[in-house]
């Protein structure tokens, strides 16, 4: 991809507290996409970091100008939040977004050449297995709860990478500051009716740093869901939300839960 080129995909990667691996992983992704068909974008936002990852990433786009954008530095952390501050800036036609500390550069290749051949849905990738007993079962705690609170057909709420049309506008505009977020993504495919293509994988050991999710971020996840269970309560599934109700008819897709396309 030259320069100018305007890229048909971007990627956005939150990073936090990951000097000790992010170019490593940078660099990884970029040498992949040179696979696929189409230009894309890596969008870097780093976020409450304590250490050297902002210099990196400015490095990073400097070398790599028009093919990685660095966004920030945000002063406050939160997933949800630099998720968002890289939905601003990004300019792909599809957008999504990973856990750059987990997320393999062919696994994010494989998601975007889907992404590329599935331009009319949204996916995600759905985890086939935790690293630890005890991390799987608080995974199927807080995926049976949301399943519960809002008829969502997921076992793995937080998977990524996720990808989507940058025309399901639903998805571009969440309020979810931090561990919440992939939650409200998956609540907003349900309500707007968007389609959603899971993409089994299998998790990767951390590239490095340690993981942001705690025994406190865990609990507040839990009670968050459940809190959050009313606010799209006159939204109705498979349809479209109040406010724009008369607007981007041709975005109505088909309602439906998950098409998965393996496994």
């Amino acid at each position: 991809m030259t320069d100018t080129a305007t890229p048909f995909a971007s990627l956005i990667l939150p990073i936090h507290n990951q000097a000790d691996h992010i170019s490593k992983v940078v660099t990884g992704f970029l040498a992949d996409f040179a696979k696929l068909p189409r230009p894309v974008e890596l969008v870097l936002v780093p976020n409450g970091c304590h250490d050297a990852s902002p210099e990196i990433c400015a490095e990073l786009a400097a070398q790599y100008p028009g093919r990685v954008q660095l966004v920030g530095p945000l002063k406050r952390g939160g997933w949800g939040r630099a998720i968002n501050a890289g939905l601003d800036a990004c300019r792909g036609e599809i957008v999504g977004y990973t856990n750059s500390a987990r997320t393999t550069p062919e696994t994010a290749t494989l998601m975007l050449a889907y992404a590329m051949a599935y331009p009319d849905a949204a996916l995600k990738a759905q985890r086939r297995i935790r690293e630890s007993a005890l991390r799987r079962a608080g995974s199927v705690l807080y995926n049976f709860e949301c399943r519960r609170l809002f008829d969502l057909a997921t076992w793995d709420i937080d998977g990524t990478p996720k990808f989507f049309p940058r025309r399901f506008h639903h998805l571009t505009r969440l309020s979810s500051d931090a561990e919440l977020y992939d939650l409200e993504w998956m609540r907003a495919c349900r309500f707007a009716g968007y389609p959603v293509v899971e993409i089994p994988i299998y998790p990767t050991e951390r590239f490095g740093g340690r993981s942001t999710t705690s025994y406190k971020s865990a609990i507040r996840m839990l009670v968050g869901a459940y809190r959050m269970r009313g606010s799209f309560h006159s939204a109705p599934p498979g349809g479209v939300l109040p406010e724009q109700a008369d607007a981007g008819a041709d975005e109505r897709l088909p309602a439906g839960q998950l098409g998965r396309v393996a496994g």
